[in-house]
């Protein structure tokens, strides 16, 4: 599955019964819920970094990627502009391309 076909497979079931999709139930509780459960998976998937399991990493990577989708879902943002976003900084050294970031 392509991280393309997965978001439109979240797509699809935003629009389901929340009482019989994982991702509809996520997505009704609103962005703010979304943003907490992808920070939850970010960290049980750093966590199986550093403890060096690889199994458990990819398990954790997957729910890591399913979330990130589902939070941009719920605020509306489109894989494409992530993806257009990655195409800009293509070739960009990353070093130049965080000093080249507005201060915040």
């Amino acid at each position: 599955m392509t991280l393309d076909e997965l978001a439109a497979t979240i797509a699809l079931r935003a629009a389901a019964d929340p009482d019989t999709s994982w991702t509809a139930k996520l997505l009704a509780k609103g962005p703010e819920k979304c943003a907490e459960k992808f920070g939850e998976e970010a960290i049980e998937a750093i966590i199986e970094a550093v403890k060096g399991d690889r199994a458990r990493l990819t398990s954790e990577a997957a729910d890591v990627l399913f979330h990130l989708l589902v939070m941009l879902r719920a605020r509306d943002v489109p894989l494409s502009d992530v993806m257009a976003e990655l195409a800009r900084r293509q070739g960009t050294s990353g070093l130049s391309e965080k000093a080249a970031r507005p201060e915040q």
